[in-house]
């Protein structure tokens, strides 16, 4: 069946497209999910509704139909739109998101704390009802969430099945709001090669070296099947979770956005580093302190004043996604 979709002008596709862009920029961060961005912007559902819509009844609708009837069923124009947003996002801002969070981690993570603080409470409202089942479906979501923020990042092993393997379970974390999908590339020890990939085959394609671009390539494109082969799998599951158990998903969802403040938190003490492959020294375990404290502990500014200005400038910025998005429903 053929999703309904609500993009249908030049200006629905700017939009949709635009919203791709703030998903892609989510998903480079560690620690925010383009799943909030889908979410706040009110492409969520039909996103989950499109993905599950790719299975072998479109083969048949091709076969039968022909391209026009299967481009329409898969709602084809909604998702090429959307990721063309969130593929530009992520060529365009993997170095300068990089750039940021070693040069300016605080100020940063000020802005996405402020964000997702505003997404929680919007995912809330959409609790219709609150019981013990909820409120442990919140508690249990937060439980999860805020234990994947403490554990240890693991040193990838080499192969492409591992790369396929990551790609598979992060984009169920990329969809999901509240866990990010580059956390969890980040846990399994799959970030570092998947983003030098990504940035790394820009400055292939610049210099022209065909070696190193067949490499990232090839780099990129395991991982893109594994993301589709799980995508895929975990939206149906997820589409029937809203479909059964509306409001305890909701609170679920909640929980995963009250946990996952904690890996957000701006102000940071680097416990233990750990070498990467230029043989450079870069943070492995993190610990959250006080801003008071943060300066005498790290010896960098805490920057505070400037960073609740971010912060709330994240809010604000949420809730104006909202409120553009329900004026176009």
């Amino acid at each position: 069946m053929a999703v309904e979709t609500k993009v249908k002008s030049t200006k629905d596709f700017v939009l949709l497209y635009l919203k791709g862009m703030a998903m892609g920029a989510a998903d480079v961060v560690p620690g925010v999910s383009g799943g909030t961005i889908a979410f706040i912007v009110g492409i969520y559902e039909e996103l989950l509704e499109t993905i599950k819509g790719v299975n072998l009844s479109a083969l048949k609708t091709l076969k039968s139909e022909g391209i026009v009837a299967t481009w329409k069923q898969l709602n084809a124009n909604f998702i090429v739109v959307l990721l063309a947003g969130i593929f530009t996002s992520v060529i365009s801002l993997a170095k300068g998101i990089t750039y940021l969070l070693d040069n300016h981690p605080v100020l940063l993570w000020a802005f996405f704390f402020g964000l997702i603080i505003a997404s929680t409470v919007i995912i809330a409202k959409y609790i219709k009802e609150w019981n013990v089942k909820t409120v442990a479906a919140l508690v249990i979501g937060a439980a999860v969430a805020y234990y994947i923020t403490i554990a240890a990042p693991t040193q990838m092993p080499d192969g492409l099945i591992y790369i396929f393997g990551a790609g598979c379970i992060a984009i169920c974390a990329m969809i999901l709001p509240g866990i990010s999908g580059s956390f969890i590339l980040l846990l399994l020890g799959a970030y570092g090669t998947i983003l030098g990939s990504i940035s790394g085959l820009v400055d292939a394609l610049k210099a022209m070296d065909t070696d190193l671009i067949i490499t990232f390539s090839i780099n990129i494109s395991i991982f893109i099947g594994g993301c589709i082969v799980g995508i895929i799998a975990f939206s149906n599951f997820l589409s029937w979770m809203f479909k059964k158990a509306y409001s305890l998903t909701m609170a679920l969802l909640t929980g995963f956005m009250v946990g996952s403040l904690n890996k957000v938190w701006p102000w940071k003490e680097t416990t233990e580093f750990r070498t990467n492959s230029h043989g450079e020294q870069v943070p492995f375990l993190e610990s959250n302190v006080s801003p008071f404290n943060f300066e005498a502990i790290t010896g960098e500014p805490a920057q505070l004043a400037l960073a609740i200005s971010l912060c709330v400038a994240g809010f604000v910025l949420v809730f104006a996604m909202e409120k553009m998005a329900s004026k176009q429903g």
